[in-house]
């Protein structure tokens, strides 16, 4: 799946805050996902994110 800068992304499981939302701050091999409520950030790999997606939508 390609992702671009600004995608939200819904994810299967709840983040620990309470959110399913992440929005897209870097790409490449691997990505930074920002948490859209607490704004956690994360770098996952390409691989594992495309397992654990539900949706994704372009932020507006």
């Amino acid at each position: 799946m390609k992702y671009e800068i600004n995608d939200i992304i819904t994810l299967k499981k709840q983040h620990v805050c309470g959110s399913y939302d992440w929005i897209v701050i870097r790409t490449g091999a691997e990505l930074k996902i920002k948490c859209a409520k607490c704004n956690r950030e994360i770098m996952i790999l390409k691989k594992e994110l495309d397992k654990k997606i539900k949706k994704t939508t372009k932020l507006e």
